[in-house]
């Protein structure tokens, strides 16, 4: 089994969509956009969104939830950490060894969870 998609609620779609344009220039990442509600970065095996929440009430992070990209090399982590912070993201840990894995963390616009890892 394999994971099908992530989807990340967002209160505000113009900014998501420079964020997350912004944090995946350079992965070979394509942005699709069906409707107003929802954009996705489609790439080989990999599909990611962002969603102003069906329900029409204010998209929230949740408490212990955290999406994480394989970004390849270390320096590819440092470069996405440094990339989202520049862009306005708050930084949640400082690209370092943890465990097997030199990984950093990042809360994007809306306060979702991101980490990064090799």
């Amino acid at each position: 089994m394999k994971m099908n998609y992530t989807v990340l609620g967002t209160n505000n779609m113009t900014a998501a969509i420079v964020f997350y344009d912004s944090l995946f220039v350079g992965l070979g990442v394509k942005r699709v956009v069906p409707n107003d509600r929802m954009t996705y970065w489609l790439g080989e095996d990999f599909a990611f969104a962002a969603a102003l929440p069906f329900d029409g009430q204010p998209a929230t992070h949740g408490n212990g939830t955290m999406i994480g990209f394989s970004v390849g090399t270390i320096d590819e982590v440092k470069r996405m950490h440094q990339r989202a912070v520049d862009l306005g993201g708050q930084c949640e840990g400082a690209p370092d060894q943890r465990g097997p894995r030199f990984s950093a963390y990042v809360r994007d616009l809306d306060g979702n969870k991101l980490c990064l890892s090799d």
